[in-house]
């Protein structure tokens, strides 16, 4: 059985995000450690930390993950916002490590200049942050939807970034099935999926990624566009989700749904659709 879960807010406090997955009928799930949307952060202290870390080791969900806010851009051309964006990412691996939190996503970013040297101030981001930090937080990179100047919306793009790392041990890959769609993989068939995950494995390898953002998309093939759908209900579809959730290779990596919460569906309704999907995966045999 996949370990599913939702990204939950930590609105109140960072425990009360462990009591609204358990709401959710979640296995796992991911949080913002701050404001998504800006730059300053409220401290973690050390009674913040125990209550989280405590309610989190008294409760069946495994692994918690954080994602980066919405603001840094570590591939930016800008020396201020490179530094700002690393500096950010120092911080954010800090208060993972605070939280005992192992999983981290980032974005890759955007580069106004060119993708190369964009992907080297990612390199160079990640190498700084985790030089620097002491814990063990592991940080995932999230390929992105193919929007104009982004960074890592190619396979190739972060194959290169982990060999220009040295494919060190605490990064890893995120790997969001909407961000793959909109950015050109086919994923609403079989063999389509198949071949994907061959690439995925040819160029990352499967012991590197170490989350799955299974979201269905509003956009098309290669739009570039961001717009994450219910499971199922989507541009992808069930077929080739399913097909993607359920090969052998990509099995034990945790789920994460970024799905919308509307009259259609909640959270509580896309774990559930995931968990029939895994289910009923004979079905594909």
């Amino acid at each position: 059985m996949v370990r599913v879960g939702v990204h939950v807010s930590i609105a109140g406090s960072p425990d009360k995000a462990i009591d609204r997955a358990e709401e959710r009928g979640c296995d796992c799930f991911q949080i913002f450690t701050k404001n998504p949307r800006g730059w300053a952060a409220k401290e973690i202290t050390d009674d913040i930390a125990s209550d989280f870390i405590h309610k989190l080791r008294n409760s069946p969900l495994t692994p918690a993950i954080a994602h980066m806010p919405y603001l840094p851009n570590l591939a930016s051309e800008n020396p201020d916002i490179f530094k700002k964006s690393v500096d950010a990412l120092k911080d954010e691996l800090v208060r993972c490590s605070r939280l005992q939190i192992p999983l981290l996503v980032t974005h890759l970013g955007h580069a106004k200049d060119d993708l190369k040297s964009g992907r080297l101030r990612v390199i160079d981001a990640a190498i700084q942050a985790l030089d620097q930090d002491p814990g063990c937080t592991r940080l995932l990179l999230e390929n992105t939807a193919g929007e104009k100047n982004s960074v890592g919306s190619k396979l190739e793009d972060i194959s290169q970034v982990l060999d220009g790392i040295g494919r060190h041990p605490r990064i890893g890959v995120c790997f969001d099935t909407c961000h793959a769609f909109a950015a050109g993989y086919d994923l609403r068939t079989r063999n389509v999926v198949y071949s994907l995950i061959d690439q995925i494995v040819d160029l990352i390898g499967v012991h590197s990624v170490n989350l799955i953002h299974l979201n269905d998309t509003k956009g098309d093939i290669g739009s570039g566009l961001d717009r994450h759908e219910h499971i199922g209900l989507g541009r992808i579809g069930e077929e080739g989700l399913q097909t993607f959730l359920t090969n052998p290779l990509l099995q034990n990596i945790p789920v994460i749904c970024e799905t919308p919460v509307d009259e259609r569906r909640g959270d509580k309704e896309n774990i559930c659709v995931v968990r029939r999907l895994t289910e009923n995966f004979s079905d594909l045999l």
